[in-house]
């Protein structure tokens, strides 16, 4: 078991090393010049797709830059350039850019692709931390992501220089973001399944029930009635049509409740004797989104979709929304 000493050094070096690692990012930081700007125009004008290459931590990172870059709006691919030479460089197209991630410089399985992305044609971004090596004197545009040492008490294992090179790929990334316009809709769309994608792009049309499950009675239907029509289907609630199928209006457990405590004599009413006219509605085109901010705005737990003659057509309740995630 740990004695206190030795847990409160644990904590001690664990605190050094994360605020050395910020202070590669403050240097990362600093070094930040034209060769960014340069570089960030190189990549939005870029006309084919954004490749990554890197050995080792260097690959692992370059393979979360891809990522990023992918789900921010700009096309990227992570290859191995072991593999590149062993054939994966037919992935690669001259109207391609790749970036290429190594801290020396002086990665042999990178340098040994870059004549042949050169005889290709593609304009070559490299993330190092030495801007006098081979990959540097090869690439179009260097970036310096060198560190002062690395947090590792040998000064060898990737650690602050790992970290300047995401921080380098996510500053890029989200630059081309803002460069492209890209928006949440847009992230939305090529994240559906998180909750932000479900926020931004399901419908009440996606959610609601239908047919069977919907509860509507005609005005003409007693009070009887509306209560076994609520009563049999899981909303707490029941619709009102008209003769032509229009609503007119809803009724609902609560209001149940007070017309008891009020009228005496309920048996004789007709559901449109005890409806709630003019109810909330919403379209099948309605966000998911908007359809819970009607809810929590208005305090209710229910919203009849109705088409465009106001003819219901489902019903969604506030319980599908938070069962989403929404």
């Amino acid at each position: 078991m740990n004695t206190p000493e030795s847990s409160s050094s644990i904590i001690e070096s664990g605190k050094r090393i994360i605020l050395q690692e910020a202070e590669s990012l403050r240097r990362a930081a600093a070094l930040l010049d034209d060769k960014f700007y340069n570089a960030v125009e190189l990549l939005g004008k870029c006309e084919g797709k954004i490749i990554i290459s890197g050995m080792g931590k260097s690959g692992i990172i370059g393979q979360k830059i891809a990522a990023t870059l992918s789900s921010t709006g700009t096309t990227a691919l992570f290859m191995h350039p072991a593999e590149a030479a062993h054939g994966d460089l037919g992935v690669v197209s001259k109207n391609d850019a790749v970036i290429c991630l190594s801290k020396s410089g002086m990665t042999d399985e990178l340098n040994f692709i870059l004549p042949a992305l050169r005889k290709i044609g593609v304009s070559i971004l490299a993330f190092t931390g030495n801007t006098r090596s081979y990959l540097a004197e090869k690439a179009d545009i260097v970036l310096d992501v060198s560190v002062e040492q690395e947090a590792c008490p040998f000064d060898l294992a990737p650690t602050c220089s790992t970290t300047a090179m995401l921080a380098m790929g996510d500053a890029l990334a989200l630059c081309l973001m803002d460069q492209k316009r890209f928006t949440n809709r847009d992230f939305a769309i090529i994240h559906p399944k998180g909750s932000l994608g479900r926020r931004l792009t399901m419908k009440a049309s996606d959610i609601m029930a239908t047919a069977d499950a919907l509860p509507l009675v005609p005005e003409s239907a007693l009070l009887t009635e509306l209560i076994l029509e609520m009563t049999s289907k899981r909303f707490g609630m029941s619709g009102i049509v008209d003769s032509k199928g229009k609503l007119s209006g809803i009724f609902t457990d609560g209001d149940l409740r007070r017309l008891i405590q009020n009228t005496s004599d309920i048996l004789s009413l007709t559901a449109a004797d005890v409806m709630l006219a003019d109810p909330k509605t919403i379209t099948p085109d309605t966000l998911a989104v908007d359809c819970l901010n009607m809810l929590e705005s208005h305090r209710i737990s229910q919203l009849l979709v109705c088409d465009d003659d106001n003819r219901p057509i489902g019903l969604l309740h506030i319980h599908d929304l938070v069962t989403l995630g929404l």
